[in-house]
């Protein structure tokens, strides 16, 4: 297998150090070692990508320290810093991270199996995604540089940090998610302790030295090694403000029984779902598939916002099943730089075994793989397989997949689907595929009640990141998108005066020499 020369690992990355207290500190201890499941030569072998810091209890608390101290109980430098100035820091640091472009873009797709055309666009993506949050941080100072005045008395309103913040983004998109909630934090001055991922932790270490360098010491803090061993007690300690996670509600619920003070725990969460798609009689076949297809395969699956179930009409689901079952089959399998792949080699070694196991559970009660290629496994990946009919029973209908097997159902009455996505415990998205306006409106003033997007005639998505994403239920807590990330990782706070001669001049000379950071109607153009 001939590897182009800019994307072949000529050598081992071991990221020596972790990030605290604006220092690089050098690990001395145990290290995990990091490896993909592309292969990179003709008999089948993990390549071995390079190795990590497997931290300890002791080490994780102290870089806890490092975070809570630049806080400082909301006194610190960070918190109370000008906007101008906190913008400053995040401008430098986009720069830097720019010119890591390609190698960052290298081992996202050795290290989670993403498309080379998919690991540029995350990278982009993520880069405006910053960019667009500074700007929309510039027009959230000019709106709040005024005074509101009801009833006898002047207010001047704007957004404060909410403390300590511990992040830990998913395998998934290991840069934009977990940026989605990083830079909004850092932001609106809030510190951060942040986690990688188990799969894709080295794409990070590039940006380690552009964290280190552009903001003071302290505010961005980058840990290693295992959840129970490092975050958990992290979270026992009480001292963390805000629980930003973007994975499973397990892991969120086992991490917010740590915290001591549930009460003061804030929580930013992007969890699992099971958006269905809802395929209806007079739906164009030809632009459902296509869209069927890349909302269930696109990164084979593995997204919180893939469709995870489709429910098609009984008058229309054989004409669907064939055309969608032969778009299935003629998708090609590839490492991540090959042209025109879709399909990519599963970052975690155990998936395609899972995904076995749901297709046998399913056969076993009753559905059929109704695609030719539907199953065929290889060392690091299982070819989709669309499988129906899907019952309530199948451990297909109710766990959330994450990889390539497509469950379908077929359906009659739309009332009782909709009672179907009501009880489900998910609610996400929806993507409603349909050409009556007389289906369609009763359908989407429903499905508004159930879930936080209704996708026309298109397959769910996150973006664009102006717009919000958030869940219902188990899915999601609190809003991500630039505008409420914003607002997800701040709280209102104010000053309050009297109309009154005395106060009115104190304001006038606070305003006036500019000495206060938070009392200003300054703002950045």
């Amino acid at each position: 297998m001939k590897i182009p020369a800019e994307f072949q690992i000529k050598e081992l990355l071991h990221q020596q150090t972790y990030l605290s207290n604006g220092e690089l500190i050098k690990w001395e201890g145990k290290t995990d070692e990091v490896f993909s499941t592309i292969s990179s030569s003709e008999d089948y072998k993990p390549t071995k990508l390079g190795t990590v810091p497997h931290m300890d209890k002791e080490t994780a608390l102290e870089v806890l320290k490092s975070a809570c101290d630049a806080y400082a109980k909301g006194q610190g430098d960070w918190p109370t810093m000008k906007v101008a100035d906190r913008i400053a820091c995040m401008e430098a640091f986009v720069s830097k991270m720019k010119e890591q472009r390609e190698l960052v873009v290298k081992y996202i797709m050795w290290e989670i199996g993403k498309s080379l055309p998919d690991s540029r666009k995350e990278f982009d993506r993520t880069v405006e995604y910053i960019i667009d949050t500074i700007e929309d941080y510039k027009q959230l100072d000019h709106d709040s540089a005024k005074f509101h005045k009801k009833e006898g008395v002047y207010a001047h309103i704007r957004r404060g940090p909410l403390g300590v913040v511990l992040c830990l983004g998913p395998y998934n998109y290991p840069l934009n998610e977990t940026f989605a909630l990083l830079i909004p934090a850092l932001m609106m001055g809030n510190t951060v302790v942040f986690k990688p991922a188990k799969h894709g932790v080295l794409l990070l270490s590039p940006l380690l030295e552009a964290f280190r360098s552009s903001f003071p010491k302290g505010v961005v803090n980058v840990i290693y090694g295992r959840g129970r061993e490092v975050a958990a007690p992290i979270m026992q300690t009480g001292r963390i403000d805000v629980l930003a996670l973007i994975g499973n509600s397990k892991s969120a619920i086992a991490l917010q029984d740590q915290h001591p003070y549930k009460n003061r725990l804030r929580l930013v969460l992007g969890l699992e779902a099971k958006n269905p798609g809802i395929i209806l009689p007079d739906a164009d076949l030809d632009l459902t598939v296509e869209e069927c297809i890349s909302g269930t395969l696109s990164f084979n699956g593995q997204r919180c916002t893939a469709l995870k179930m489709l429910y098609v009409h009984d008058d229309i689901r054989e004409e669907f099943l064939k055309r969608f079952a032969k778009r299935v089959d003629e998708l090609k399998f590839g490492n991540p730089w090959e042209d025109g792949v879709m399909l990519t080699p599963l970052p975690e070694p155990g998936k395609p075994a899972y995904i076995q196991e749901l297709i046998d559970d399913a056969k076993f009660k009753g559905a059929q793989i109704i695609n030719e290629r539907g199953g065929e496994t290889t060392d690091n990946y299982i070819f989709p397989a669309v499988l129906f009919p899907v019952t309530d029973d199948m451990r297909v209908y109710e766990e959330e997949q994450f990889g390539p097997v497509i469950p379908v159902k077929p359906f009659n009455s739309i009332e009782d689907l909709l009672d179907e996505i009501a009880d489900s415990n998910y609610g996400q998205q929806v993507s409603l595929f349909g050409n009556d306006i007389k289906e369609l409106a009763p359908l989407i003033d429903t499905l508004v009640n159930l879930v936080c997007r209704v996708n026309l005639n298109s397959s769910c998505q996150r973006g664009p990141d102006v717009f919000p994403f958030t869940g219902r239920k188990d899915s999601a807590v609190g809003t991500l998108s630039v505008h409420d990330a914003l607002r997800s990782f701040s709280i209102r706070t104010f000053v309050a005066s009297k109309d009154k001669a005395y106060n009115n001049e104190i304001l006038r000379k606070l305003l006036d020499s500019k000495s206060s950071n938070f009392v200003s109607t300054d703002y950045i153009l």
